[in-house]
């Protein structure tokens, strides 16, 4: 592994850092967005810079309006965009997920109509795949599409999709043949979220935001036009997907504290014995969180090296987003708990006790989305060390025969 850029790619990175330095300057010392509008707003601002800068879309091909470059030209922009005060996250899920998607999956007139007006964030999207009953087991969803002439029409429940409420469109699985076996009585469609038939409910979390909803399809109709991939090769677009999202959530959020956070905490913390850092148990953890975090960077940078030298990373991705979400969310929990009667109360928005809270709430999240907990560690035992696999029923059993089971 070699984890020093090349001479290229330390150029690329000043050229970045540069770019980025001079177009977020307007974006320094904002206060948090006062409404979902504001929000919104700065959100497609930024990615209309990206856009005309010609950032947007680094890795895709230029037929698509992308700009054709390798991974480590996108990775570059991303570690230094994180380092900004750029305002991201809105358009992840549909610039990393679902577009590639439609372009893999979908016609040229849809890609024509959807391609461009995402990439330059006119129009913002969601992935409509879980459903109450149907988790990490996403070939078991309900949620049906019935052939009505060259129309289909789409009647279920959703759950658990990220920013539904802000979205324009999006991509749903549906179950098209509930007699075929449950991977392949399913297909894949571009759904319109503004649609009179659809309602989304912002779910209220735990850490006051509501990014989640559950969302209701009630005779939602969309043209056959907007189907992606073949009728009943759903689970083949859906594991385009998902292959994206695994790639997507692996990484650090903006604000992961790391074993140096919960040393400056514990630095600042004065207990009967002295300061919270020289107590063993303390150390203990820090000590923890510091090989955690040297796992995780050690096994990213195999994935980075590997990317570099042109080759696909494996399944050991999947290590990282088990360790990180729990890390995250393990580190939050000390630090708040060595904070005594702080940690429970409300910080100031926008000090590090803050910055700790939320982690410490969104992380239950993140050990859910893109993949729980146990389902990554069923991929690594399976495909990294090579265990046997989990029993499951037979594959070839019809959908409606294992519901009555």
């Amino acid at each position: 592994m070699d984890f020093n850029d090349s001479p290229e790619e330390a150029k690329i990175r000043e050229g970045v850092r540069a770019w980025i330095a001079e177009h977020t300057a307007e974006y320094e010392g904002l206060p948090a967005p006062a409404s979902n509008e504001e929000y919104v707003a700065r959100q497609r601002s930024w990615q209309k810079k990206k856009y005309d800068g010609g950032y947007a879309g680094i890795t895709w091909p230029k037929k698509f309006g992308g700009q054709g470059k390798g991974p480590m030209e996108s990775i570059i922009f991303s570690q230094e965009e994180g380092k900004s005060a750029a305002p991201t996250g809105l358009y992840a899920i549909g610039l990393g997920m679902c577009i590639p998607t439609v372009f893999t999956h979908g016609s040229q007139d849809v890609i024509d109509r959807f391609v461009p007006k995402a990439l330059d964030g006119d129009e913002i999207w969601c992935q409509l795949f879980s459903e109450p009953a149907a988790g990490s087991d996403l070939a078991g969803i309900r949620t049906k599409a019935e052939k009505d002439g060259d129309e289909w029409v789409i009647n279920g429940q959703k759950v658990w999709t990220t920013n539904a409420h802000l979205c324009d469109y999006g991509i749903i699985v549906t179950r098209t043949d509930p007699g075929a076996p449950k991977h392949k009585g399913l297909t894949m469609f571009i759904v319109d979220m503004r649609d009179p038939g659809v309602e989304c409910r912002p779910l209220k979390q735990m850490s006051g935001g509501s990014d989640f909803n559950e969302v209701f399809f009630d005779d939602v109709r969309v043209p056959d036009s907007w189907r992606l991939g073949a009728e009943g090769e759903g689970w083949k677009a859906a594991l385009t997907t998902l292959m994206n999202e695994r790639l997507a959530v692996g990484g650090k959020p903006r604000y992961s504290p790391d074993w140096s956070t919960l040393m400056a905490v514990a630095k600042e913390i004065e207990t009967a014995l002295g300061p919270a850092s020289e107590q063993a148990d303390v150390r203990d953890q820090i000590a923890q969180a510091y090989i955690n975090d040297q796992g995780v960077k050690l096994t990213q940078q195999r994935s980075l090296s590997a990317l570099s030298q042109g080759k696909t990373p494996g399944a050991e991705q999947s290590i990282s987003k088990v360790v990180v979400a729990k890390q995250m969310q393990d580190i939050s929990r000390f630090a708040l708990d060595i904070s005594e009667s702080a940690g429970f109360m409300a910080a100031a928005e926008g000090s590090e006790l803050a910055k700790l809270q939320g982690s410490y709430f969104g992380s239950a999240g993140l050990r859910i989305a893109g993949g729980t907990d146990e389902i990554l560690r069923n991929i690594i035992a399976e495909r990294v060390l090579g265990l046997p696999g989990d029993l499951r029923p037979p594959k070839d059993t019809p959908f409606n025969e294992i519901e009555a089971l």
